[in-house]
């Protein structure tokens, strides 16, 4: 019988993080048939081992540190969860946070990287890529550069 390999097989995914309705059915496609991972995964629902709402407040408190708000929620619809549920997980668990306070996240990241004002534009672009590809916003990303380079020219001023 192939539920209760397929069964074990999903338990064992999930024993090793959270994850996605929709990544479990990926991984478990060429073990079983559409109807039999139904059966399990609702199974696994009924049961509290499966849910898509942990799969995403988890994936945010732990990655929110390193992303914008937009790129986790890519990467939430990437791993099968819906625009909806992403907004209302990222509204739940960003909930405090300020603009400022995603300023801050972002410098971090510009900090550790680059630490430096960009010396031309081909360098100012490729640290504004950088920041926006991990999803911050392009207000936050000019604050962080236009901030960097007057710290910088204060500096100079007082030498």
């Amino acid at each position: 019988m192939v539920l209760p390999s397929l069964r074990q097989r999903a338990i064992r995914l999930l024993a090793g993080r959270e994850r996605s309705r929709a990544e479990l059915i990926k991984k478990l496609a060429e073990h079983g048939t559409a109807d039999e991972i139904t059966v399990v995964l609702d199974e696994l629902t009924e049961l509290g081992l499966l849910s898509d709402e942990r799969f995403a407040a988890s994936y945010v408190r732990s990655h929110a540190a390193r992303l914008g708000r937009s790129r986790l929620a890519q990467t939430l619809r990437a791993k099968g969860i819906g625009s909806e549920l992403a907004a209302e997980q990222l509204d739940t668990q960003l909930a405090t946070e300020t603009d400022n306070d995603e300023l801050q996240r972002a410098n971090a990241l510009w900090t550790r990287k680059f630490g430096q004002v960009p010396k031309d534009a081909k360098e100012w672009a490729k640290q504004a890529r950088f920041l926006q590809y991990r999803g911050f916003s392009t207000d936050v990303i000019r604050r962080i550069l236009r901030d960097a380079k007057e710290a910088a020219s204060a500096i100079g001023a007082a030498e």
